[in-house]
């Protein structure tokens, strides 16, 4: 057992289906960067094309960071608290008891909706024990959204 494993705990990961959605977040800012470079090297000088090379280094090195974030990212329901882990290189571990949270968020917008995802949202009182999960399929966000709730009110810890 390790602060970052603990015993009797099963994970649940992300969906994977949050990679491509962060894929095409980055291509649309890393994209028009490197189009734009390659039309100017095209027309100017072959200066222009390292840059566009650095641009393209930069969006394959991202690539392979999100496709690490997201299967790192999991989270697991215990008796008394939800632990949220994520990171691989820069891993933290976030444990938010039931009768801490003040209340729970769903959020989705347009490209995760496509993707049938969403993101929960963990408020506390500590802002330094919110939590959040992104990735998560819709119909598990809205499921583990009224099951924190019930039990975080049925753990009531008066704030």
């Amino acid at each position: 057992m390790t602060w970052f494993e603990p015993d009797d705990t099963s994970w649940q990961y992300v969906s994977r289906k949050l990679i491509p959605a962060r894929l095409i977040t980055m291509g649309a800012v890393l994209g028009l960067p490197l189009i734009g470079l390659i039309v100017l090297g095209a027309l100017t000088s072959a200066w222009v094309w390292i840059g566009a090379g650095a641009v393209l280094i930069a969006m394959l090195w991202s690539a392979w960071v999100i496709v690490r974030q997201v299967t790192a990212h999991a989270w697991a329901e215990r008796e008394d608290d939800l632990v949220v882990k994520r990171g691989r290189l820069f891993r933290s571990v976030t444990v938010v008891p039931y009768g801490r949270m003040q209340y729970v968020e769903v959020e989705s917008g347009p490209l995760a909706r496509a993707f049938g995802i969403a993101r929960v949202q963990l408020h506390t009182a500590s802002p330094g024990t919110d939590a959040n999960i992104a990735g998560v399929p819709e119909a598990e966000a809205a499921r583990l959204r009224d099951r924190l709730s019930s039990r975080g009110e049925a753990q009531l810890a008066g704030l």
